[in-house]
């Protein structure tokens, strides 16, 4: 009689690292919720005063889209900006109008573009791989243009993104309000409760407080999702390219969905379009076939601020669902508007593939577009409006 068979080391450690990974997942979600609660509940003691002239700023809708452009390319993830957005709106006191808000959800699309396109700059060296690199990479950039010209003039005209999300919203709304009293959000207040007690032993200021809370908040926000995109990068990595590359080939709408997929397992569009910037490089993969993907990509980054929706409370709850879902109307219109029609798909791959001819051979160009679109331009622009 054999020996009976066992299973071999390596599959129970794969096992075992895999549920470490997925429990790590859970406790990184959690301190994700709560710094987006805490933002707000920071924003509640802060006061009125401190943010009067933030607030009054971002009435201007292109400084507003601004702000989103430098914002998130400074954290290079749109990510960590527009779950700061959620918390500011659906703060209890002294939050972020929508209308306001809105224009920054735009600008945050822009700004989170940056990540694929430095990624290209590691194909420098060769020239025409580094052509076809940058082509792919920009075509995200010239999409989320596209988009914000189309949509925001009908934005600051009609408010439809903004009226849209709050129909939507609003059906989820109990006959006396929003009635939102899930055990995610109790169990999320539980957790911020003890921290807000652990700081107001540091200082007995209200003000001093307020603001540790709100960084504090922001620095949960960063950390919880670097980690999280680490981690699924990590959990997901050969089933990840194995989707892009496997679907690339298929219909734009299954590579819309590969791209889309993509970005919600790993929390990050950035990941999902740096994946196809190699693959562009090498010619695996055409820049025509790449767009779909990216646009996938680009409507799956929304469901973060979908989750951080879940860890607000309180009278402005329905405001902090509001705002995460003008960010998915907002990329869901800008693909129905854009990739049908073929004259006006062909505008961003048109610009694409200019700027990656002009970046073949001037390398300066390339790196003076990078830090010009994302950094200095918005800067310059944010300093003349202070």
């Amino acid at each position: 009689m054999g020996e009976p068979a066992t299973r071999p080391p390596h599959a129970l450690e794969t096992r075992w690292q895999i549920a470490r990974r997925a429990v790590l997942l859970l406790v990184l979600l959690y301190v994700f919720l709560m710094g987006v609660n805490g933002l707000g509940g920071g924003l509640r003691l802060l006061g009125g005063g401190l943010l009067d002239s933030f607030f009054h700023a971002t009435s201007n809708p292109f400084l507003g889209l601004i702000v989103g452009i430098l914002g998130t390319s400074l954290v290079q993830s749109s990510s960590v900006t527009t779950s700061l957005i959620v918390g500011m709106v659906a703060a209890p006191e002294n939050a972020l109008p929508l209308a306001n808000a809105v224009p920054m959800i735009m600008g945050a699309n822009i700004g989170t573009t940056v990540t694929n396109t430095m990624v290209s700059l590691a194909h420098m060296r060769q020239r025409e791989e580094f052509r076809r690199a940058f082509a792919v990479a920009t075509c995200h950039d010239f999409f989320n243009f596209l988009a914000v010209v189309l949509l925001l003039p009908l934005e600051l005209a009609f408010g439809f993104l903004q009226h849209s999300a709050e129909a939507v919203a609003g059906l989820f709304a109990g006959a006396g309000g929003w009635a939102y009293h899930s055990p995610i959000e109790r169990a999320v207040r539980a957790g911020v409760e003890p921290v807000q007690a652990a700081l107001s032993l540091l200082s007995g200021s209200r003000q001093v407080q307020a603001v540790l809370l709100v960084v504090s908040s922001a620095a949960m926000i960063y950390a919880a999702l670097v980690l999280i995109v680490r981690n699924m990068r990590r959990l997901l990595r050969r089933q990840v390219e194995g989707a892009v590359q496997g679907a690339l080939g298929g219909s734009p709408l299954v590579s819309m969905l590969v791209g889309l997929g993509v970005t919600v397992m790993v929390q990050s569009s950035s990941i999902a379009t740096s994946l196809l910037v190699p693959l562009g490089a090498a010619g695996v993969i055409s820049l025509a076939q790449a767009f779909p993907a990216t646009i996938g990509a680009n409507i799956g980054t929304t469901v973060t601020a979908l989750i951080a929706a879940l860890a607000v409370s309180g009278p402005r709850a329905q405001e902090g669902v509001t705002i995460a879902l003008v960010h998915l109307l907002f990329n869901l219109a800008g693909a129905v508007l854009i990739y049908p029609l073929k004259p006006v798909r062909n505008i961003p791959l048109f610009f694409a593939k200019r700027l990656a001819e002009v970046a073949a051979r001037s390398r300066l160009a390339a790196l003076a577009y990078v830090v010009g679109a994302f950094y200095l331009l918005p800067g310059i622009l944010a300093w003349l409006n202070r």
